[in-house]
């Protein structure tokens, strides 16, 4: 055996024994393959979490220009995904999954060596395009798994991705020694490992092509229209995508407050995230499985609803680093509740043939909501005045109690599927 093939089996390993169970005989070896490059992909999209802010200032940006630059990736994603999910379902999912991981080699190696910021958003903008290898993989794991093991699936998939955003924000402040730039080309060559495992290991999954499309740019438009009237499902499309439109303006709100108001650096900028990624990765593995014992999901997304809206307006409060972090703490644990109970609702109320149309959905709309938040924050930020960097964690506190509020008053109509 090569050492190529060593390490290659010693990586699917360790993504195995994320789960409580030892390895799991059942998944085949293309799903563990497909795990690892899913969490490789987590690993280079994280380790720019940390810079992306700081490293628009080094191109002169203004807060809310570098706001775009997290809203023009997301945004160019929404229109980009649907028409690489149905060139997947024509052409195969290895081809497109190859593409989208090279997409992101390019762009951050453009990113990471850009000297005008026109470029930087060029870069972004392509990284977006090219971004569904998320969705692409998804849909490998559909093709792999049985019904019956497909949550199991998706289950270890996300733990996969869970690890990428512990591990990420580890390796990015690594790479910041050096200088941010070399954050992106870390997650450059981090895709291309991507690619390469792709490339030479993972075998075309879809038996059955589809036929070709009489027009493969057409977005589904319609369809994000007619989701709102999915019966119990449409309102919570809705209350999720104002749970991804708040979260989102504070997660690009935080890191100018972190650095301009409490006077950190990057590094401790990426701690924070390393420490937001561990604690939600604690939450979700044994702090959903002691709650779920004596509350019910809807108690829970209450609960992970609530500390969350707390917090954001409790962050801003004292400008104190040491008051800050323990905030954060708080928040951090009772946050990771709020996704996987909303969409485990989801899941619930939706019939068993709508599963795929109602996931899909709500993935377009938070890649919607990703694209708004940071813009209303970028928009509410002023540099000659530090008092603005608060005014984002306050809109998206009293936001969040609305949305609280909103899912408390409807809960009748998605609450009765659950035991």
């Amino acid at each position: 055996m090569t050492i190529e093939k060593s390490l290659f089996s010693v990586a699917v390993r360790a993504i195995a024994k994320l789960q409580p169970g030892g390895y799991i005989s059942l998944m085949n070896r293309n799903f563990w393959i497909t795990a690892l490059i899913a969490f490789i992909n987590s690993l280079s999209f994280t380790v720019l979490i940390p810079i992306i802010y700081l490293y628009g200032k080094q191109f002169g940006l203004n807060d809310f220009q570098t706001s775009l630059l997290f809203s023009i990736y997301s945004i160019a994603q929404f229109f980009a995904t649907p028409v690489i999910g149905k060139l997947s379902d024509r052409f195969g999912r290895k081809p497109l999954l190859i593409i989208s991981l090279a997409g992101t080699v390019i762009a951050n190696l453009i990113a990471g060596t850009a000297t005008t910021a026109v470029v930087l958003f060029l870069a972004r903008l392509l990284d977006g395009i090219t971004g569904g290898n998320t969705s692409v993989a998804q849909a490998v794991i559909s093709d792999i798994t049985t019904p019956e093991n497909r949550a199991r699936g998706f289950g270890i998939y996300g733990a996969a991705l869970g690890l990428g955003f512990v591990l990420g924000p580890v390796t990015s402040l690594l790479a910041q020694q050096i200088s941010l730039g070399t954050a992106f080309l870390v997650s450059s060559a981090v895709a291309f490992i991507a690619v390469l495992i792709t490339v030479f290991y993972l075998p075309e999954t879809i038996q059955n092509k589809a036929e070709k499309a009489h027009n493969i740019f057409d977005l589904g438009l319609g369809n994000l229209i007619k989701g709102f009237a999915i019966p119990r499902v449409g309102i919570l499309l809705v209350i999720n995508f104002f749970i991804g439109t708040t979260f989102t303006i504070f997660t690009y709100a935080f890191q100018p407050y972190f650095l301009n108001v409490l006077g950190q650096n990057s590094q401790s900028l990426t701690l924070m995230f390393l420490t937001f990624g561990v604690l939600s990765v604690i939450m979700q593995t044994w702090g959903v499985s002691i709650l779920s014992r004596k509350f019910n999901l809807v108690s829970i997304l209450f609960l992970g609803l609530f500390i969350r809206s707390l917090s954001f307006v409790l962050m801003p409060v004292w400008p104190n680093i040491v008051y800050f972090v323990g905030v954060s703490i708080l928040f951090s644990l009772f946050n990771s509740l709020v996704q996987p109970m909303i969409n485990t609702l989801i899941s619930l109320n939706a019939k068993p043939q709508d599963q795929g149309t109602a996931m899909g959905l709500n993935a377009s709309y938070l890649s919607i909501a990703n694209g708004v938040g940071p813009v209303i924050a970028g928009m509410l930020i002023h540099q000659s005045n530090p008092k603005t960097y608060s005014y984002p964690l306050y809109l998206a506190g009293m936001l969040t109690f609305l949305v609280l509020f909103l899912a408390i008053v409807t809960r009748k109509g998605y609450a009765q599927q659950v035991k």
